[in-house]
């Protein structure tokens, strides 16, 4: 059994910020989900804002979810250093537009 979500954050570009129960910091990109099904949703960007912990894994207000092990599998560790320089170059050219 994989680790379970016991912290999800929404950050720019449709990425989750994942902590879970091991410790591990990872970042899972939605973007793939987002034109499939239900989750076209969740391309509104107050709808992606939404995600919540629950019960080990991650939902929107409007029920959707996914998997702990797919949240786990699918994600990729997070550098934070790294990272917050990254979404600090998104913000100041999307400012710029």
């Amino acid at each position: 059994m994989n680790p379970r979500v016991t912290k999800v954050k929404p950050v720019i570009n449709f990425q989750l910020e994942l902590t879970f129960s091991n410790g591990e910091e990872k970042v899972l990109d939605m973007k793939p989900y987002l034109n499939t099904g239900r989750f076209v949703q969740l391309q509104n960007e107050a709808m992606f804002a939404s995600v919540v912990c629950a019960m080990g894994s991650i939902q929107w207000q409007n029920g959707l979810d996914l998997c702990p092990d797919t949240l786990y599998e699918d994600s990729v560790p997070y550098n934070k250093s790294e990272n917050k320089e990254k979404i600090r170059q998104k913000t100041k050219v999307s400012r710029q537009k």
